[in-house]
């Protein structure tokens, strides 16, 4: 007589293989080095631009580099899938399993530095540390910062307009996706992710970029912010409370910030600090957002150093 693995079991499976193989991930370096994980931005991007340029450079130092686009997101095109925190921290659970990992270090960029620390602190003995990476960690303060610098700007070219649409944007409910979207948008507007006078190699690295065909397969999801908050609830929090009580389980926890990244202000990042340890955050010179582009050698130093 034929055995059958019973309905409920063969359809637990089915769902678990076509989860993992749902998302796109890539390992550099050699499988015995100390295991790395990128958590790329978003919602709705992709761990590409790190993967073009900085993965391979990193495992060249001495580690196991993996990078993926979470579910959905990037070249992980999911229709189904719900972009909330429950979904982001089974995606990195996913990648451990594929790639047999018992620990890793966990690089958190942008975005992926809450899911990073709310992933360790739900999993500590997973992670080996922490490194954030131009990491969003109280996302009010980084609004506030926006906005005081917008209107900064906006007062000394006397920019009535624009003045008069942040002052209406600050009126919006601050945990709704509209606030986050206007007040991005004036962030981007007034160039803040950017360099202002970028060095010769963050400029090669640019145009490599637009002619990469690695970075021409992502197609950015639009519509990815929209699903996270219809999805999720906590749309707009501090991870700061959070990094405490994984710094007091013994983890460390570290940082990599651009210093003309123009949505954390001094008083954010002395705020970090406190919390992770002073000698534990480097400021990247001529960096802004995309810190790994910006200044690549300074950038992989800062992080062989915590690494290791």
């Amino acid at each position: 007589m034929k055995n059958f693995l019973p309905l409920t079991l063969l359809l637990l499976f089915i769902t678990a293989t076509s989860h993992a193989q749902s998302l796109y991930s890539k390992a550099y370096g050699n499988p015995s080095h100390s295991p790395v994980i990128f958590l790329h931005g978003g919602p709705g991007n992709s761990s590409v631009f790190f993967q073009a340029n900085a993965a391979q450079a990193l495992a060249e130092k001495g580690f196991y580099v993996i990078v993926y686009d979470r579910r959905g997101e990037g070249r992980s095109a999911n229709p189904q899938a719900k972009m909330n925190f429950r979904e982001y921290l089974a995606d990195i659970d996913s990648i451990y399993q594929q790639y047999h990992l018992k620990k890793a270090t966990l690089i958190g960029f942008s975005f992926g530095g809450l899911i990073t620390a709310k992933y360790t602190a739900a999993h500590p003995e997973k992670v080996s540390r922490v490194i954030l990476v131009s990491a969003l960690v109280d996302q009010q303060a980084t609004y506030n910062t926006i906005f005081n610098r917008c209107s900064d700007i906006y007062l000394k070219k006397k920019d009535t307009a624009a003045l008069a649409d942040l002052k209406k944007v600050q009126q919006l409910d601050y945990n709704t996706l509209e606030y986050r979207t206007r007040i991005f948008q004036h962030a981007s507007n007034n160039k803040f992710f950017t360099v202002p006078e970028p060095n010769e190699m963050a400029r090669a690295i640019r145009a490599r970029n637009d002619t990469s065909n690695l970075i021409k397969s992502y197609v950015k999801n639009t519509s990815a912010v929209a699903t996270f908050f219809a999805n999720d609830s906590l749309h707009n929090f501090s991870s700061l409370p959070i990094l405490s009580s994984i710094v007091k389980t013994g983890i460390p926890v570290y940082a990599i910030y651009g210093d003309h990244d123009m949505i954390f202000s001094p008083g954010q990042l002395q705020q970090l600090k406190k919390v992770i340890g002073s000698g534990h955050l480097t400021m990247v010179s001529n960096a802004s957002h995309t810190v790994f582009d910006d200044n690549q050698p300074e950038f992989l130093a800062a992080a062989q150093g915590y690494l290791k």
